[in-house]
């Protein structure tokens, strides 16, 4: 017996609470279950480790950069600040996780494998469960996993044991499983039967979008009858729209802060000090600016790189134990669907929205400053525009990616407010973690494990009532769009 305990107490120290090794661990598994050679599991196992070891450098680039910021924001008009971008939110949310539920470090990781099990279980249950989606997006998994496991041990006490990290994974299964469930018709509807879902950050936004788009315009009205500048092309490129962004943000914030502050060595005491007798302010603020796209590009390359191993031991898996399910894939695989000027009309917008919220923020003062991110603000905005314009037209559109501007940052305030993340510089951001997820976490705060009940319980009632509307049943399995539509 104490052998086996040593052995588990050993798994949990090096592997359990070590997200990189247990990434690796996991697609070793995957492709050795698929019978990949021997050399081919090896190096998807070395893969997937470097690149999550990979992604901790950008993370902790992105601390290292930001708190000196934050410390004299703090320090000059007492605010708080973060940055709702689902990177910044991930290393927000591990951090707090590492400072304030030690025992907990290694839970995202662990309910990412749980949480799979349960999208797996419920589509393998889809004549029961009315679930047809895979959601296979890993990085978007490990973001998502990292910040509902900060809502559950923040705000239900009761799940700070092993069985909290059940009730995480399970949680997220349900999420991942019945959200892109949400998105077939929205998705097949756009892309003339395409056969996939999404599998993202905004899943309920596109339901809601697909649903109300036709109450603001007409579908025949649509984008390609409207020319956009040509200057905006410049922002597909994500290192541009990145740089420029945290330019314009932190540019702003560093010029109101000024160099007597930031070379202050006891306001700024981690980071990078302003050192006047080496360079010029100005160019202080490009390098700080252009620094947080560094590890932003550093974070990302290393998530790519570990994520194309995850995702075809996780394909691989889903093909071979559930033929004919929907693979649930990353947003971005829609864009090709609608119109060109839609991804740029709704990110102008959307950004536009959330400048307008966040100078209300400022003349309101209130506590937390939002600063927005490269994602959210492309990828929810973007998505919500492609998909209102084809059920309302450019109406839609714009005023649809306006308003989750508006949203984004409103709420974003609202929920680092709540869970304590002022001081750590990030909130995921994304539609979805501000519409489902910050309702979901008053309710945790509220009424504790009732609560969790209660919105495990919400999810699996939505595909019941999606198969109950549905006028052919064999054609909600099948994904199939009534003519009518």
């Amino acid at each position: 017996m104490n052998i086996i305990i040593n052995i588990l107490n050993w798994f949990s120290q090096n592997i359990l609470q070590n997200p990189a090794f247990f990434v690796g661990l996991l697609v070793l598994v995957g492709y050795a279950l698929l019978k990949k050679p021997g050399h081919e599991v090896f190096a998807g196992f070395v893969k997937a480790t470097v690149g999550y070891m990979i992604l901790n450098v950008g993370a902790g680039g992105l601390v290292t950069t930001f708190r000196p910021i934050l410390a004299a924001l703090n320090y000059k008009f007492q605010i708080g600040a973060a940055v709702i971008d689902p990177y910044f939110g991930l290393t927000a949310a591990n951090t707090k996780i590492a400072e304030d539920f030690p025992d907990f470090v290694g839970a995202a990781t662990t309910a990412l494998l749980i949480g799979f099990g349960v999208n797996i279980l419920l589509v393998a249950l889809r004549k029961l469960t009315k679930v047809r989606t895979l959601f296979i997006t890993g990085h978007i998994m490990v973001q998502q996993a990292a910040t509902i496991s900060l809502i559950v041990l923040l705000l239900v006490p009761q799940l700070r044991n092993s069985w909290g990290i059940l009730a995480i994974g399970v949680i997220c299964g349900l999420y991942w499983a019945v959200s892109s469930n949400m998105t077939v018709e929205a998705t097949q509807r756009l892309t003339g039967g395409g056969g996939f879902a999404i599998g993202h950050q905004q899943q309920f936004a596109i339901w809601f979008v697909d649903k109300v788009a036709p109450f603001f315009g007409k579908k025949e009205e649509n984008l390609d009858n409207l020319k956009l500048p040509k200057f905006l092309s410049i922002f597909h490129d994500t290192v541009v729209a990145s740089a420029t962004l945290m330019l314009v943000f932190f540019g702003a914030i560093l010029m109101v802060l000024g160099p007597e502050i930031m070379s202050n060595a006891e306001v700024i005491t981690s980071g990078t000090l302003y050192v006047a007798e080496k360079q010029s302010y100005f160019m202080y603020i490009i390098q700080t600016a252009f620094t947080f796209s560094v590890y932003l590009f550093i974070l990302m390359q290393g998530v790519r790189m570990f994520v194309s191993e995850l995702t075809n031991a996780f394909q691989g898996i889903s093909s071979k134990l559930l033929p004919g399910s929907f693979p649930a894939v990353d947003v971005a695989a829609s864009y090709g669907f609608g119109s060109p000027n839609a991804v740029l009309s709704g990110f102008a917008f959307g950004l536009l929205g959330q400048l307008v919220t966040i100078v209300l923020l400022i003349v309101f003062k209130n506590p937390v400053l939002i600063i927005t991110g490269f994602v959210p603000v492309f990828f929810d905005n973007a998505a919500i525009a492609v998909y209102a314009d084809k059920r309302g037209g450019w109406k839609a559109a714009l005023s649809l990616s306006f308003i989750s501007g508006i949203l984004q940052v409103a709420l974003g305030a609202v929920a680092v407010s709540l869970l304590g993340l002022a001081s750590y510089g990030g909130y995921h951001g994304n539609i979805d973690f501000d519409i489902p997820w910050l309702p979901f976490a008053y309710l945790f705060k509220y009424l504790g494990i009732i609560g969790f009940a209660l919105v495990c319980l919400f999810f699996l009632i939505i595909p019941q009532l999606q198969f109950a509307k549905a006028k052919d049943k064999e054609a909600y399995y099948a994904g199939q769009i009534p003519s009518e539509e």
